[in-house]
């Protein structure tokens, strides 16, 4: 079976983390935002998952001690690659 994942998908599923961060430490978007610098819309969007920037989600990982989960996955992947598929494009 295969198993189909689109960018809409992801980014849903990453504003969902976060949001479930954030209300974890019992933070309003309001706060959040406060405490990064960002507008509360900036924070609502990611959540949202409606075209979240790079930055802005590293920003909110990194708040909440997450950025390193987020590379460890990253490294994980480059380490599963071959010689031969980290070099075909």
């Amino acid at each position: 079976m295969l198993d189909f994942t689109t960018i809409k998908d992801l980014k849903y599923q990453l504003g969902r983390w976060c949001r479930k961060l954030r209300k974890a430490e019992k933070l309003t978007q309001l706060q959040l935002a406060e405490e990064l610098a960002l507008s509360p819309l900036t924070i609502a969007n990611l959540e949202k998952g409606e075209n979240p920037t790079i930055e802005t989600l590293l920003k909110v990982l990194q708040y909440f001690d997450e950025l390193s989960s987020l590379n460890e996955f990253v490294a994980s992947k480059i380490e599963n690659l071959t010689d031969d598929q980290s070099t075909m494009y």
